[in-house]
């Protein structure tokens, strides 16, 4: 399966999406908040993830009155487990960089 670009909002993004659960989980305005991140960033990288499979979704039954139903967004147990090896990869490549201390020689 395909990796799509981890950029800093998608890697964002994805951090809020695992740190979802049941009890608590993560719709479209909470992903923005906890992202800190802007509803046209947001929208398309949940829908980029959701063409890799790496999210799904499904739409509230019961809506509160008076607002429309949200869309919840999970990562699938493969998006998970790409998610998981994806941002662990990314930290073990950035731990492996060259640190400078910002002296000149």
């Amino acid at each position: 399966m395909a990796t799509p670009r981890l950029t800093k909002p998608t890697i964002a993004v994805l951090e809020v999406l695992l740190s979802a659960s049941d009890d608590a989980p993560a719709w479209g305005l909470s992903i923005c908040r906890d992202a800190d991140l802007g509803s046209g960033t947001v929208y398309p990288i949940l829908d980029r993830l959701k063409t890799y499979g790496w999210v799904t979704t499904r739409v509230e039954t019961e809506p509160h009155p008076g607002r429309p139903p949200r869309t919840y967004y999970a990562l699938s147990g493969t998006g998970r487990a790409q998610a998981h090896a994806a941002l662990e990869a990314r930290r073990a490549r950035r731990l492996r960089l060259p640190r400078f201390a910002g002296g000149t020689a």
